[in-house]
């Protein structure tokens, strides 16, 4: 008896964790899809579960935002371990940092449909930044150290610089933009072999060949 009344607590418990995962998830996809069917009732049915249920595990906008927000967070950072042992450090880079697209598209999505008042310099925001800029840190310093990447860029400039293209932009299907527009800053950080020689064309061209006299 004993142990069937264990199990009927733990039952709960791990049926409440279920839930609000799914509900997680679905905020993500709902939220980060944007438009005017973004809301919470949508999230719930996506999830499969009541409204109830939702607000039951989040009983207040600023919860639902402040939990997907961080758990999205903590994904990138996950994805930075793992890229860590990719190939290729510059396509490793890459990834990731398209990966935080669909991330600034869920926080976009959730402010707009939630109709959020959201402080920059919050605790949940420095929490990211300095999460994100350590995941990025990773990936970047790898890069550098294999040649393929310049030195003089820093994590916190891939991360402005991330932020900055995913906000210059809110037409609908602004992500397919921003992730063409990632290619070309990773290929303009790159390090380019032939830069030496392109620098000093100019010199060589200015110089007379022997045996032809320069007109004036």
């Amino acid at each position: 008896m004993a142990d069937q009344s264990a199990d009927s607590l733990r039952k709960p418990r791990a049926d409440a964790t279920r839930n609000r995962e799914r509900v997680l998830e679905a905020a993500k996809a709902v939220f980060s899809a944007g438009g005017p069917d973004a809301s919470l009732e949508a999230v719930a049915k996506r999830a499969g579960v009541g409204i109830g249920t939702l607000y039951r595990h989040f009983p207040t906008r600023e919860a639902l935002f402040e939990a997907v927000y961080r758990r999205e967070v903590e994904q990138l950072s996950e994805l930075a371990e793992q890229l860590k042992s990719a190939a290729s450090p510059v396509d490793a880079l890459r990834r990731w940092l398209k990966s935080n697209v669909e991330l600034v598209a869920t926080k976009k999505g959730m402010i707009t449909a939630l109709a959020l008042v959201v402080q920059g310099s919050s605790e949940l925001y420095a929490y990211s930044f300095d999460r994100l800029t350590r995941a990025v840190g990773t990936l970047l310093d790898r890069a550098v150290a294999a040649g393929e990447i310049r030195a003089d860029i820093s994590p916190e400039d891939v991360l402005r610089a991330l932020i900055g293209m995913c906000y210059m932009h809110e037409q609908p299907g602004w992500q397919s933009t921003v992730l063409r527009l990632m290619d070309v800053f990773i290929d303009g950080l790159r390090v380019q072999p032939d830069a030496g020689r392109k620098a000093a064309s100019p010199a060589r061209r200015g110089r007379a060949r022997p045996g032809v006299q320069r007109t004036r």
